[in-house]
């Protein structure tokens, strides 16, 4: 028998056309593949979020907490003791400006502590509006949120595809949300009045 060399069979082997499977392997041969790139697909948006807006999130985070120490957090106490008075004209206040400085600078979740100035009939307002916000402010203000940036990352990625701005996108995002919490802030004070009137009156029927 002659001696073949292995190089010749290696080059013989490489001509030859390898059927792709069929039938029950053949599904398993796609399932597999469509495994591996959808792990490949995720690999490769994380890999553009960190060459593309993770540095920039770094580095705003870290100028606006040497922002915060440099002001300081207890100056915002004043305001919500202004925030707390009765009234349609301090709505804005209360459920607008009282939230977002509550978020920026005491950050997601001593934001709430802000509700301790307010009497109980506006606290849960509040609430509901500061904790609406903490999405919102991402965009922009990464650090009051940081444990769930990737929320707005999630949105950016898509933004980042289709070649539009994400900084115009953080800053729609701020807007909307800004409206958004003012209405919920409200509407919620408005619920919260009628349930306590509600309990009040159902309190001295049964006295």
């Amino acid at each position: 028998m002659p001696f073949t060399p292995v190089a010749a069979i290696v080059t013989a082997a490489a001509t030859d056309t390898v059927e792709e499977p069929t039938g029950f392997f053949g599904a398993l041969a796609s399932a597999a593949e469509w495994f591996i790139g959808l792990f490949q697909a995720g690999g490769a948006t994380f890999q553009g979020l960190v060459i593309g807006i993770v540095p920039t999130l770094i580095v705003l985070l870290t100028g606006v907490n040497a922002l915060i120490r440099l002001i300081g957090p207890e100056r915002i106490d004043k305001l919500g003791e202004v925030a707390a008075r009765p009234g349609i004209q301090y709505y804005p206040v209360r459920y607008l400006v009282l939230p977002v400085l509550s978020v920026f600078f005491l950050t997601n979740p001593m934001a709430y502590t802000m509700g301790r100035f307010l009497p109980e009939r506006y606290k849960p307002a509040f609430y509901d509006s500061a904790v609406s916000f903490v999405h919102p402010i991402t965009g922009i203000f990464p650090h009051a949120n940081a444990g769930e940036l990737f929320v707005y990352l999630g949105i950016a990625a898509g933004i980042t595809t289709l070649g539009l701005s994400t900084a115009d996108l953080a800053v729609r995002f701020l807007l909307v949300g800004m409206v958004v919490i003012l209405i919920r802030g409200i509407v919620t004070e408005l619920i919260t009045a009628r349930m306590l009137s509600r309990r009040t009156t159902t309190e001295e029927v049964s006295a």
